[in-house]
């Protein structure tokens, strides 16, 4: 058993039993762990969202096709890289997959040196998605302590509403609005109001 650490998790979802197990000798052959599976469906119901990996998955298949398969995992919000396999005749379809995110596609039958190369730029891509995914999970998170009138003072925070202000749009005391404030730092694990800026806003807060 091969104590070097495997580059990242593949995806094989395809009906075609020659075409699996092509797939998984050429990427464990450069040290990728390969998991195959012979339906959409199938792949669904193990896929674990928590583990950085790409998806390779053929456009036509029995039951599930690949685009419908695309089509869940966009309703999950899932940050898996995904590349169509296809062959001749399914290459406009695949152009439209990528207008839902598809990163590419690939015919058959495939040259070794390109797949590879994609699957490398899928698995680093995956890296910054999944990271991003994690980091949007947390927040959601931690906001989801606030209570309703919590979350409305930390929305006129975030716009730049003073206490004052607060006080008058929502019709309570300004203490009532200082308590908020403290007990929304406190549930966020803020700081300052950049940190909770940094909380409310994920990607969108400004720069230092």
């Amino acid at each position: 058993m091969s104590l070097i650490p495997k580059k990242g998790t593949v995806y094989v979802v395809d009906d075609d039993e020659a075409v699996r197990d092509s797939l998984q000798w050429l990427l464990e052959g450069k040290d990728y762990r390969v998991r195959c599976f012979d339906s959409a469906e199938t792949f669904l119901a193990r896929y674990d969202p928590r583990e950085v990996a790409c998806l390779l998955v053929d456009v036509r298949m029995g039951g599930m096709s690949g685009i419908e398969l695309q089509d869940k995992l966009i309703e999950r919000k899932s940050p898996l890289p995904v590349v169509f396999i296809t062959g001749h005749g399914d290459v406009p379809m695949a152009v439209n997959t990528m207008k839902k995110g598809a990163m590419d596609f690939i015919q058959k039958p495939f040259k070794e040196a390109e797949l590879v190369s994609l699957v490398e730029r899928m698995l680093e891509q995956a890296k910054g998605s999944f990271a991003d995914h994690q980091q949007s999970a947390s927040r959601d998170a931690l906001l989801a302590k606030l209570t309703g009138r919590e979350a409305q003072v930390l929305e006129r925070i975030v716009a730049g509403r003073l206490n004052k202000q607060i006080a008058d749009d929502l019709g309570i005391s300004i203490k009532t609005v200082e308590a908020h404030r403290a007990n929304i730092m406190e549930k966020l694990g803020a700081n300052t109001v950049a940190d909770l800026l940094k909380i409310a806003l994920g990607s969108n807060a400004p720069k230092a």
